[in-house]
């Protein structure tokens, strides 16, 4: 392990390519604590430890949503995006010609996608905050004029779509899938919080929960992992030629 480690320090452009990877990361965690004006930080994240969905929401946006940041929706709407292309291009004629037309039909989706975003992107923007202005007597946010409105939306907006860059260029790098890897950043930056409230709140009464949570997580990925990475060696016969 030592010695992969050794080259691939000493393989310049890999060595670049890790760093630039880690400097995005960085800054991606950076922006999660950037929070967006007109927030109260404590009672939204009481608020957010009191609702198990929201919470679960959360940690997929690498607590950017418990602070209100500005990359608050993450790389959902990307996503989501991708989501819909792909099940229009089964629907679409036009667009599966298009899928199907190489590496330039490959970037005219990945195109269609990033065009899809933006809408999503607001959508999402506005209803997460119009769901927050509605909790705890409005207390969570205060009255948002239009033009506030509006910035706190453009602002969200262009969170997730830099994002969105910097997960392509992660993968330009191709050191991995980019958004994969922000997804895994804000899972594991979430870690620790969890496991200081599970400590804190501990009751041995829950030991046995604990433990089945555990063995079921991990035969889940151990199944994952086997499902993806399976073969299965199939002969094939050939019928002799006959003359």
């Amino acid at each position: 392990m030592w010695r992969k480690l050794h080259q691939i320090w000493t393989t310049p452009d890999l060595r670049n390519s890790i760093l630039l990877v880690l400097l995005a990361l960085v800054v991606f965690r950076i922006g999660a604590h950037i929070p967006i004006s007109g927030i109260d930080p404590t009672a939204l994240k009481n608020f957010f430890s009191q609702n198990q969905f929201l919470g679960l929401l959360n940690i997929f946006s690498g607590g950017g949503l418990e602070n209100f940041s500005v990359v608050m929706l993450g790389v959902g709407p990307y996503i989501t995006a991708s989501i819909i292309i792909q099940l229009l291009t089964m629907i679409v004629p036009r667009l599966e010609e298009i899928s199907k037309d190489g590496e330039a039909g490959h970037r005219r989706i990945n195109q269609y996608t990033r065009y899809l975003t933006v809408p999503l992107a607001i959508l999402q923007a506005y209803g997460f905050i119009a769901i927050l202005r509605g909790q705890a007597g409005g207390k969570l946010i205060g009255q948002l004029d239009p033009w506030q409105l509006t910035i706190s939306l453009l602002t969200v907006t262009a969170g997730t779509i830099f994002l969105m860059w910097l997960g392509e260029l992660i993968s330009e790098k191709k050191v991995g899938n980019g958004i994969s890897l922000l997804i895994f950043a804000g899972i594991v930056a979430a870690i620790p919080q969890q496991l200081q409230q599970l400590i804190a709140t501990f009751d041995m009464t829950q030991l046995f929960n604990v433990i089945a949570f555990v063995l079921v997580a991990l035969i889940t990925i151990i199944g994952v992992v086997v499902v993806t990475e399976a073969q299965r060696n199939i002969p094939v016969n050939y019928a002799r030629m006959m003359r």
